[in-house]
């Protein structure tokens, strides 16, 4: 047995171990990045093998934290990749405003951004009223952060620029006022917007929503999760809702390719249709 092969194993094991005693599931996610991530944390905790790192996860909970963050990619930021919220504006939008009420849920909301970014989208187009927005991510400590609404003040030059790119109306600064290094988003733009934990890799479909919105998520499970999460998105979709994609992501390779029509085959936005 070469160590390439004694290494996986080794990987095989500690993630068992962490389904089984923590019941965070990280089994079928790719190998390379998942890989990367656990060399990360053995470095950090001066380890010198995954076998110690499994010892160290199983018995200290803080390790097992920091490694759970390490885990999660959250990657994201306000009206990030802008043209996929003006398509929205554009070609969802309309369609929603014959709906008396519409349910939104964001799988893997991370820190929130994304989240508030819809929220200030539906204030705008009049929709965030009768909206209710759903929020998930399976790690607890950037579900905490994104409840306060606060980012970093030196990203808003960012977040305007992407605002006003994604069809922006107003003035960005008005929906934010500063307090030290911190931009705070006003309250009501949380009053719709409910947090919680979701496993997209464990966890069941606990709604029927209009809209789903998973970004840049998938990339980083392999085939077999891929398809778990299409079939929890499909079931939790009521027909002719609205599915929207990561750039790198698409349902062509799935096996609902044929239950959905593009609504905008750039930005990744489909429609239910069957």
């Amino acid at each position: 047995m070469n160590q390439e092969e004694l290494e996986t194993i080794e990987i095989e094991l500690l993630l068992e171990g962490i389904y089984r005693y923590y019941g965070f599931d990280f089994r079928n996610y790719a190998v390379s990045s998942i890989r990367r991530r656990i060399w990360h944390r053995i470095r950090a905790e001066r380890l010198t093998s995954i076998s110690g790192l499994q010892e160290r996860v199983l018995h200290d909970a803080r390790v097992m934290e920091q490694l759970l963050a390490d885990f999660s990619i959250n990657v994201t930021e306000m009206f990030r990749d802008p043209g996929f919220f003006l398509a929205f504006r554009q070609k969802v939008v309309p369609i929603l405003r014959d709906y008396p009420f519409i349910r939104i849920w964001h799988a893997g909301c991370s820190t929130g951004q994304e989240v508030y970014s819809m929220a200030i989208l539906l204030h705008e187009e009049g929709l965030f009223d009768r909206t209710r927005l759903y929020a998930t991510d399976m790690n607890e400590h950037v579900l905490r952060r994104a409840k306060t609404g606060t980012f970093p003040l030196d990203k808003m030059q960012l977040y305007t620029k992407n605002y006003l790119a994604a069809g922006g109306t107003r003035a960005f600064s008005e929906y934010y006022t500063v307090k030290s290094d911190q931009a705070i988003f006003e309250p009501f733009l949380g009053d719709n917007i409910v947090f919680a934990q979701h496993n997209l890799a464990t966890d069941r479909s606990f709604n029927e929503f209009h809209v789903i919105i998973c970004r840049n998520v998938m990339i980083y499970f392999d085939e077999t999760l891929q398809n778990r999460v299409h079939d929890l998105f499909y079931d939790s979709l009521c027909m002719s809702g609205f599915f929207g994609l990561g750039n790198r992501e698409g349902v062509v390779c799935t096996s609902h390719a044929n239950d959905y029509e593009e609504v905008d085959g750039l930005e990744k936005i489909y429609r239910k249709v069957r």
